[in-house]
């Protein structure tokens, strides 16, 4: 697996960033994506409590986390009644749920939305598992375009490594067995964080992700996050606002 210096060498010259697509609403919309074992939740978890301690309006989401999903989602696992195609729709139910009453609500409420994965999970995930992206993106194209999408490559070996000393076992899906890819789960756990990633190098460049070093020290790397987002969005737009003081 190429390190992240190689794969910053073969990408083309820099250019310009693009202008940021028209808002209809006043909120902003910060996502993280990356294979399992990144260290992307970490990060955003800094990002947000560093903003609420600030006192700034921020509404936290995660994937596949909605009431009304959860328990479909939780049987088919449990039974492995899920092919691929229903893995896919149920995730865009679920996000479609959490988009249709937090999401976009709370951008038009002129909220910060921090997003732990995003519709990237969908297109890297379920490509993998044998859908075509081009439905995928037709399915989900509903999904505003985030503001800043943070994509924290790290190597598959530090990412794997990572996962498999915090978990006592691999669940089934989590490790790609419905994909037949071998008969031990960490090693298809493995093949398939592989060609998920393969999927998030391909959308660098097409879905304007900012690439993160996820092999860096977390301070440095909640740094910069934190200078991008005030770089790329007016986080005064979002800060406390003063009370005025009452002339006596």
């Amino acid at each position: 697996m190429e390190s992240l210096e190689e794969t910053r060498s073969t990408t083309a010259p820099v250019t310009p960033e693009p202008p940021p697509p028209a808002r209809l609403y006043p909120g902003a919309l910060i996502v993280v994506e990356g294979i399992d074992g990144s260290g992307k939740s970490t990060q955003l978890y800094l990002l947000k409590r560093w903003l609420q301690i600030g006192g700034y309006r921020v509404h936290f989401t995660e994937w596949n986390s909605s009431p009304i999903v959860k328990s479909a989602t939780k049987r088919g696992k449990k039974e492995r009644l899920l092919t691929p195609t229903t893995f896919s729709l149920l995730h865009a139910a679920d996000f479609a749920d959490r988009c249709e009453r937090q999401i976009l609500p709370l951008l038009y409420s002129g909220y910060l939305v921090l997003a732990d994965r995003y519709i990237y999970t969908a297109f890297a995930r379920d490509s993998a598992r044998g859908c075509e992206e081009a439905w995928l993106r037709n399915l989900l194209s509903f999904a505003p375009v985030p503001d800043i999408t943070f994509y924290f490559r790290t190597p598959l070996d530090v990412a794997v490594h990572r996962i498999l000393g915090a978990r006592p076992k691999l669940k089934y899906y989590e490790a790609g067995m419905d994909r037949g890819l071998s008969v031990s789960r960490s090693e298809s756990f493995r093949i398939f964080q592989s060609m998920i990633m393969d999927n998030y190098d391909r959308m660098v460049e097409r879905d304007n992700f900012v690439l993160m070093d996820g092999t860096a020290p977390v301070n440095k790397l909640q740094k910069q996050m934190r200078e991008i987002a005030g770089q790329r969005i007016d986080l005064r737009r979002f800060a406390p606002k003063k009370t005025e003081e009452v002339e006596e």
